[in-house]
């Protein structure tokens, strides 16, 4: 009986210890200090806003690791100080597109957080930005990112860095041949995915919930986001996404099979391996790794003019990170199984219109080798007779053709895999940026609720007026409640239809909200149609 009795106490005591270590652990106050998988991290307190700054999420992609997927990041002793903004990623700025963590360095991996979290127990949605650039540029500290005002609606806001131009976006076949797949380029695209990761593995100690976290980003940024949605690398990383003016003028282009009327990308390595002297090495990217990362930018610089011949940098359709070009993937079902809010703005290529003088031989130049055969159909519909006239008709057509369009295609191609689309159509110009009408990545200071006057002297409270600023209210109600539900309707909003390919319902932020049907539709027949047959060839 005592040895009946001495094992049932012992079995207590075991069950008791199973079941406390089974208990999940007790929420944490969310302080400036805060542990994450690598050390601890200290940040500061700004208001109700907890904010960390340059977090390491993979190791420095330097030296060896140069042209290699990134890895993982080092631990550390003591308390790591996150209070400043990591360096910006080496690439292509200028007077309109600074660097803000300015010098650039090419040890750049690094991430920001701001969270209204009060403990780790809250589990609040999870909002991560990757910001655009085509490629060439960007940064996590530029202002127009800054998390602050998003983070006050009830959201943990993260955003980071990742490679571009040809420190990220690099082919070779020598580089192929390193790799276990046969892939090369994308190494940009990579480090997204490792700071998805990262926040799977740390954003509970920021009070956020790792199953709702939502990829948001803007042009390049839009684009990775369909990217990563068709990525086999990516499942369980997020379970809603938003792209906001994704553009199918050059975003992806083949590794090394000559397709899609894109540059192929191994060939564009060899390339530069030549323009570096490296191309007659015994060992030609040991070569390119020894040189210093301003030398290859400086010998990859692109051309001035979007679409010019010279190093255009793409996602990499590399059968690997991408198997195969995301507009096709997303038409055969092939796209992760989660919500998707995507949308243009009205004048997309205007803004892109500064970086040239728009004339008829430009225009009817693009349309004849665009349109082909339809190019009379076009240039009929959308008239050149001065450079005036050619400069609005080419804002029209390339705005069509290169964002509004496809976008509509991949928001409809959503049925497939049975998860809801929102679509939207942003129409608004302030009334300080009337120069540019309602360009390409104006939306973003009403996503952020950063007021940013774009190439102006005026102050944000004269670019911007009171309709802005509600405008901003309700973009952002509509943005955080998708994050939470995978649906953006709430009270007080007026109520958005998913989007119905039959219906063609949608959302025109302008000057007032309104929901319209049929965006664009007589052009977009024969827009989509020439697409079509262009990515054919």
């Amino acid at each position: 009986m005592k040895r009946f009795t001495s094992l049932l106490l012992i079995a207590l005591v075991l069950l008791s210890t199973i079941a406390v270590s089974c208990a999940p652990p007790k929420p944490v106050a969310i302080e400036d200090q805060i542990k994450i998988d690598t050390g601890l991290i200290a940040g500061t307190t700004i208001g109700d806003i907890h904010v960390y700054k340059g977090i390491p999420f993979a190791a420095p992609p330097v030296g060896d690791l140069r042209w290699k997927p990134p890895q993982p990041a080092a631990s550390w002793d003591g308390v790591k100080e996150c209070t400043e903004f990591g360096p910006a990623p080496m690439g292509y700025y200028s007077s309109s597109f600074p660097a803000y963590a300015a010098p650039p360095s090419e040890d750049c991996l690094y991430l920001n957080v701001w969270t209204p979290a009060k403990t780790t127990g809250d589990k609040l949605p999870v909002m991560v930005w990757i910001y655009g650039g085509y490629l060439r540029f960007g940064e996590g500290s530029d202002p127009k990112y800054n998390g602050e005002i998003l983070a006050r609606h009830g959201v943990v806001v993260v955003n980071f860095n990742y490679r571009v131009g040809p420190l990220g976006f690099l082919a070779h076949p020598l580089l192929s041949k390193e790799s276990e797949h046969n892939s090369s380029s994308n190494y940009g695209l990579l480090d997204q995915i490792a700071a998805l990761q990262w926040v799977q593995k740390n954003i509970a100690a920021f009070g956020g919930d790792p199953s709702r976290v939502t990829i948001f980003g803007e042009s390049a940024g839009a684009t990775s986001v369909l990217s990563l949605m068709v990525s086999p690398l990516t499942k369980g990383l997020f379970q809603r996404a938003i792209s906001e003016s994704p553009y199918m003028g050059t975003p992806w282009a083949p590794i090394r099979e000559d397709k899609w009327g894109q540059p192929v990308q191994e060939k564009m390595g060899e390339q530069l391996a030549k323009d570096l002297g490296c191309d007659t090495a015994s060992d030609p990217i040991a070569c390119m790794r020894a040189k210093s990362a301003q030398e290859v930018i400086d010998a990859g610089k692109p051309p001035a003019k979007i679409g010019a011949p010279g190093y255009n940098y793409a996602l990499c359709v590399d059968g690997w990170v991408i198997p195969d070009l995301p507009y096709n993937l997303f038409q055969t079902g092939n796209q992760q199984n989660v919500p998707l809010l995507i949308g243009t703005t009205s004048d997309e290529w205007a803004l892109f219109q500064m970086l040239s003088k728009p004339s008829v031989e430009d225009y009817t130049k693009y349309v004849n080798q665009t349109f082909g055969d339809k190019a009379q159909q076009v240039l009929t519909m959308y008239p050149a007779a001065d450079d005036t006239q050619a400069k609005a008709s080419a804002n029209r057509v390339i705005t069509l053709y290169t964002w509004t369009c496809p976008s509509k295609v991949f928001a409809g191609a959503m049925a497939n895999v049975k998860s809801l689309a929102y679509l939207y159509y942003f129409t608004r110009v302030p009334p300080g940026g009337k120069a540019f009408g309602a360009r390409h990545g104006i939306e973003i200071n009403y996503v952020f609720g950063n007021f940013v006057p774009f190439m102006s002297p005026l102050k944000a409270e004269q670019y911007f007026d009171d309709t802005d600023r509600a405008l901003s209210e309700a973009i952002i109600g509509y943005w955080v409640t998708f994050a939470a539900n995978g649906d953006p309707n709430k009270a007080g909003l007026t109520q958005w239809p998913a989007y119905d390919a039959s219906t063609g319902q949608y959302v025109e932020f302008g000057d007032t909200i309104q929901v319209k049907s049929g965006l664009a539709n007589e052009n977009c027949e024969l827009f989509l149609n020439t697409l079509n047959e262009n990515l054919s060839k």
